[in-house]
């Protein structure tokens, strides 16, 4: 197994389109953590407070349309 030190150095020594693509592949990564963790905090609730505004700023008229 790599420290995260020899995975830099590595990083570093990639051409450019092998770095592009293991960017591409991190992001990628990232997004797919932050759907998961959205979707968890919506089936405990915690997102819940979202919908109540969006629904109390429509009432007032308030909603805005993009």
């Amino acid at each position: 197994m790599f420290n995260v030190a020899e995975i830099k150095a590595a990083i570093e020594k990639l051409p450019e389109s092998d770095f592009v693509q293991l960017r591409k592949w991190f992001w990628e990564k990232d997004w797919q953590k932050w759907d998961r963790q959205i979707e968890v905090d919506s089936d405990a609730g915690k997102l819940d407070f979202l919908i109540e505004e969006a629904f109390d700023e429509k009432s007032k008229g308030q909603l805005k349309e993009f």
